[in-house]
């Protein structure tokens, strides 16, 4: 089935079938590897993408589902985004496996979030695991983009 939607800010259709999910038709269509495969159940967040602003596990989710609308990946941020700068300031990475996924949580969570406490970043980032540990530079990143107000 031919699906389009918006892709990085870009019109984008592929032809896939009915049960592929949303990670395979970003990596393997469209060479976006900044959203990794790793549990395949939805639940450590390094699939994460932005689906209409809305941070997702693009790994449990069908293609299909994508059709008509805008969905943003860790590509479509450089180096000169406010939050990437945050989390580069404040070192919030190791290996840097999870951080895509993490960047992109941040981004949907500071869009609805005035003033966050440390609390609500902990709570918002449940779904994402970090294997190094680096949580608390990464709770830090977001409080001090949710400060600069990087929405």
């Amino acid at each position: 089935m031919k699906i389009g939607f918006t892709l990085n800010g870009a019109d984008v259709s592929v032809d896939v079938e009915p049960e592929v999910m949303l990670l395979e038709v970003l990596r393997d269509h469209f060479g976006l590897r900044g959203a990794r495969a790793t549990c395949g159940l939805g639940v450590c967040g390094v699939c994460t993408v932005l689906v209409d602003g809305e941070a997702i596990s693009s790994c449990i989710v069908l293609a299909p589902l994508a059709a008509g609308r805008s969905v943003t990946t860790i590509e479509a941020l450089d180096d000169d985004d406010p939050l990437v700068r945050s989390f580069d300031r404040a070192h919030a990475f190791q290996c840097g496996f999870c951080i895509p996924g993490m960047v992109l949580t941040a981004k949907a969570f500071l869009a609805g979030a005035e003033h966050p406490s440390t609390g609500e970043i902990r709570e918002a980032f449940g779904g994402n695991l970090c294997r190094c540990g680096c949580y608390r530079k990464i709770v830090a990143a977001v409080a001090s983009a949710a400060e600069e107000d990087v929405r």
